[in-house]
């Protein structure tokens, strides 16, 4: 049993809605944010990073920055930016990004739900960012940034939600700068709302997609060591696992690890079957592409390499276990300065650009993890290889907020 709720969210008004919506706090570094909210006071970026609005000098973990985040939160309330509904709801929020398009619920999902592990993680989580999740909620009262949960769909239940939405005004539909349609529902519709809850009650476990930080923040952190009203339900959008993009997440290194062309070759050949290509997208699992002056390849990784673990036979793992350590040295990925790590949002170009300025000397493009897969790893308890997946379209923040006293 999966329990989720309705609740009094605090959302902008209509017109304000494009102008608060924001990228999340984590995908921009401070300047950029500073940058992109120059001529916007709204954005809820205010909220979510807001030493945009303190000097340069400013310790981004300080005390002082979450009180700015409170502060500027109460502001867009005060000013009746931000309203709360009068009634506890579910919503729905959907993106369209290009020819993809999501519906996810956004709901509460329970605290103890994730403590027992019903809803299931695969990455491990930082304390530092832990804790500077959790001081942001204690300070601001509240969950301003959604955690990205998916689950097995149920077509019946797509069916119903999607008849909801071609029948039903929408609160919100805009166009981000980015290009990518956001678009939120209230339900209003108490059978549809009691159909939901009543399926999830019946789902043995939901996932985290993106959002792992928040999720130990407001569904352990906060839930056990600062109980109180609202507390122990956090703010999740939940996505069938059908209408996921997982896209690619590619790899550079800066050298070869004192190999020449020649005998770095020879040391592929042992791990990979290879072929000269012209387009280095891979098209199946457990395929490669690497680029290398100027030229693409196409790396199979040979089958008896690949195991049963589900998560020692990801992709990303195969390539770190069988060729970034032992070959090319790259021994801690998550901290070595010799490798860095592109989101597939950016292209195959951008490896190209890379390598093909000096500054990185071989790039490696991976087959997107499928999310069947992180399914997988997460039911085993595993834990994905690090930079395994990147979601895209990414939940805009401050379009739902739950507030609590």
């Amino acid at each position: 049993m999966v329990a989720i709720k309705g609740f009094k969210a605090y959302r902008p008004t209509k017109e304000y809605a494009e102008k608060v919506a924001s990228k999340p706090y984590d995908v921009l570094n401070s300047q950029e944010a500073k940058e992109l909210t120059k001529n916007n006071p709204y954005s809820f970026l205010h909220v979510v990073k807001p030493e945009i609005d303190l000097p340069d000098n400013v310790d981004i973990h300080g005390q002082e920055v979450y009180c700015k985040g409170a502060e500027n939160l109460d502001n867009l309330i005060k000013d009746g930016i931000l309203v709360q509904d009068e009634k506890e709801y579910l919503y729905l929020y959907s993106q369209k990004m290009g020819d993809h398009y999501q519906t996810g619920i956004v709901a509460l999902s329970s605290c103890e739900d994730y403590v027992t592990g019903k809803i299931k993680k695969h990455e491990h989580t930082k304390p530092a960012k832990v804790k500077d999740r959790s001081e942001h909620i204690l300070k601001a009262k509240a969950q301003c940034g959604p955690v990205f949960l998916t689950y097995k769909a149920i077509a019946d239940l797509s069916n119903a939600i999607k008849a909801y939405t071609d029948s039903t005004e929408a609160e919100y539909d805009f166009t981000a700068p980015d290009g990518i349609q956001h678009t939120l529902w209230v339900i209003k519709d108490e059978n549809l709302e009691k159909r939901i809850i009543s399926e999830f009650e019946s789902m043995p476990a939901t996932y985290i997609a993106d959002g792992h930080h928040r999720s130990e923040s407001a569904g352990s952190y906060v839930y056990k060591n600062f109980p109180g009203p609202g507390r122990d339900f956090f703010l999740t959008v939940i996505f069938p696992d059908v209408e996921m993009l997982i896209m690619d997440y590619n790899r550079v290194v800066k050298d070869l690890n004192g190999h020449d062309k020649d005998s770095y070759l020879n040391e592929v050949k042992k791990i990979f079957q290879i072929n000269e290509i012209d387009n280095g997208k891979p098209e199946n699992k457990h395929d490669f592409g690497m680029y290398l002056d100027k030229k693409w390849y196409r790396l199979t990784i040979k089958s008896e390499l690949i195991g049963n673990d589900p998560a020692d036979s990801l992709d990303a793992a195969l390539l770190q276990s069988n060729f970034l350590e032992p070959v090319l040295g790259i021994d801690k990925p998550r901290s070595s300065d010799r490798i860095d790590y592109i989101g597939g949002i950016r292209g195959l170009v951008e490896l190209e650009k890379l390598v093909d300025s000096g500054s990185f000397k071989v790039a490696f493009a991976l087959f997107p993890t499928l999310i069947t897969d992180l399914m997988k790893v997460a039911d085993a308890g595993k834990v994905m290889p690090c930079k395994s997946t990147w979601f895209e379209p990414k939940l805009r923040s401050g379009l739902i907020v739950n507030k609590f006293e």
